[in-house]
């Protein structure tokens, strides 16, 4: 393969979970324009249309597959109807994540249980049910959404810590037992970025003050400088690149 074609996504297919906003939708439409074609994939049928309308109005190719990643009946099911209608999951962006704030003595069990069914259980469900049709092709690319709480922890979201440390050595976890069937399994860990999901924490003034010094760059992250790193992991750049989670941080895990 040729050097420029390292990083081409032309002919695959791509589903990325949890696609309708944010960091999802940001990545779908990332993948699509290096010519990936994206299966957006949520529970909210209207704003997946909305997504794949933003998609198609610079060219790029879309569809939309509604299911629940927490029903892991509704994630056979679904991941099955895609690839029947629409041909072989060649790229899985695994993004579908919530956020609970708390102090962890008043944590609640729901709150956890959520936490866990949304940020860990779907992980391992839509990365089975996908990888169920790629080992017998021999080829495949998974990339798990880990983040900078993979690795560091902050008071308020002890459970998120945990859900998010389980996705990276489930990451791990996948690339042991899948690597031998030719697929590479990878996690993309983005540090701080401003997200619906951090919209309190970038109004907040002292926050983002602590932030950016506590950050190298002295920034907070564009979603957008997401999207290298994403096509990296899903191309054929990285065919020998297994296991690993990729920190898009700013640096902040790396210095004190």
């Amino acid at each position: 393969m040729s050097h420029p074609d390292l990083f081409s996504l032309s002919g695959s297919r791509a589903l990325v979970t949890g696609a309708s906003r944010g960091i999802g939708l940001t990545l779908a439409k990332g993948l699509a324009r290096y010519g990936a074609e994206v299966v957006l994939n949520g529970r909210d049928a209207e704003s997946l249309k909305a997504a794949q309308s933003e998609l198609e109005a610079e060219g790029l190719k879309a569809s939309t597959a509604v299911f629940d990643v927490t029903d892991q009946d509704a994630v056979i099911e679904g991941v099955a109807a895609i690839e029947q209608r629409r041909g072989s999951i060649d790229i899985l962006i695994n993004n579908a994540g919530i956020q609970r704030r708390a102090p962890l003595e008043e944590f609640s069990r729901r709150d956890w249980d959520d936490l866990m069914s949304t940020n860990v259980n779907a992980v391992f469900f839509v990365g089975q049910a996908v990888a169920r049709h790629m080992i017998p092709r021999r080829r495949g690319k998974i990339v798990n959404i880990c983040s900078v709480q993979s690795e560091l922890a902050r008071p308020g979201i002890a459970p998120y810590t945990a859900s998010k440390g389980a996705v990276k050595n489930l990451t791990k976890g996948m690339a042991t037992d899948w690597a031998r069937h030719g697929l590479q399994i990878n996690g993309l860990a983005p540090g701080y970025f401003a997200t619906e999901m951090n919209e309190k924490l970038v109004a907040d003034a002292e926050f983002t003050d602590w932030l950016c010094k506590r950050t190298p760059a002295g920034r907070w992250g564009r979603v957008e400088e997401l999207v290298g790193a994403a096509v990296f992991l899903s191309s054929t750049a990285s065919s020998f690149v297994n296991g690993q989670v990729l920190m898009v941080d700013g640096g902040i895990t790396v210095s004190l």
